[in-house]
């Protein structure tokens, strides 16, 4: 099957990637359409069995796999969920009534058994918004839009630079803007004067497009202890191996942690550099070929789309 998105965040699970997709979509369902498209079982990994799983929310594609507990989700990688009153019928009044509906609702799903960072509220800058950590460490951000304002995408990925990388968010964004195609910057907010500790002219909110596809960034220079990190990633997939060539020396600035298509940028942000014919080999494979295949990446660091197609064709 072949991405709709050339950009997919990828989650890495301990074991609960099946059950975490499963509770994604049934807990989106009510709202959008919601969807587990495929899942495909890696042998012979260093990780052991590994399962990938392909979920759908609302048209916006996500990879799930569960490797081992190596990493933690944390609140610097989050999606911020978009309910936008244009979409709903009525007047106004109705509008808004149905979006904020609907945003408790799935408040309540998110939040069950997880950890409120924000509550949901009235703020400055929206009527309704919250910020959960669910219950596999996933966060997500709700928000009641400006029913003034542009229609959003529902799902927009969203980065948060703390500590070491607090106050580069402009500088990231503006990097990606050169590095990816079908690019443009949206709003741009910065933080006055007065609201220590955050810097006055650092990025309060950002959003911009990648690749036709909407993310969101912010500079924040609370003490949160926890920075991006690989359980969240970027799968980037591409057509050519120049295309692959092209991302690996762009986003790629931390050697040592060059393997199997990942590379991580010089903010810490983790991407995935992969083929489509790969995700191709791997969903519509027999056992063998996705075994041949996943033998023939494991050892290498840049991802070689020529080397990868024999290991699948090989006759045995």
């Amino acid at each position: 099957m072949k991405p709709k998105q050339t950009i997919v965040p990828n989650l890495w699970f301990d074991k609960e990637a099946r059950e975490a997709a499963e509770f994604y979509c049934t807990a989106f369902s009510a709202l959008v359409e919601s969807a587990i498209t495929n899942v495909t079982t890696l042998e012979g990994t260093p990780s052991g069995s590994v399962d990938q799983v392909s979920f759908e929310l609302a048209g916006h594609q996500f990879l799930a796999m569960s490797a081992g507990p190596f990493f933690r989700f944390n609140p610097a990688v989050s999606f911020m969920l978009n309910f936008d009153p244009i979409r709903y019928s009525g007047d106004e009044a109705s509008q808004c009534s149905g979006a904020r509906e609907d945003l408790d609702m799935l408040w309540e799903k998110l939040s069950a058994g997880g950890t409120v960072l924000m509550p949901l509220d009235k703020y400055p800058f929206s009527e309704r918004y919250g910020w959960v950590q669910d219950k596999y460490g996933v966060s997500w951000q709700l928000i009641l839009s400006d029913p003034e304002g542009d229609e959003r995408p529902f799902i927009v990925p969203s980065l948060l630079f703390t500590g070491a990388t607090c106050g580069k968010a402009e500088e990231a964004t503006e990097s990606y803007l050169t590095v990816f195609r079908d690019v443009r910057r949206g709003l741009m907010a910065r933080y006055p004067a007065g609201m220590e500790p955050d810097k006055e002219g650092t990025v309060m909110y950002t959003d911009f497009m990648l690749e036709g596809q909407w993310f969101a960034a912010m500079d924040s220079a609370q003490d949160h202890r926890f920075s991006f990190n690989e359980a969240i990633s970027f799968v980037v997939y591409c057509d050519t191996q120049d295309e692959i060539d092209a991302y690996w020396s762009k986003l790629s600035a931390v050697p040592e942690a060059e393997q199997c298509g990942w590379v991580k940028d010089a903010y810490g942000v983790s991407w995935q550099i992969i083929p489509r014919v790969m995700d191709e080999m791997m969903t519509g494979g027999t056992r063998e070929q996705v075994n041949r295949v996943t033998q023939a990446f494991l050892p290498m660091k840049k991802l070689n789309i020529l080397k990868l197609q024999e290991a699948y064709n090989e006759r045995r």
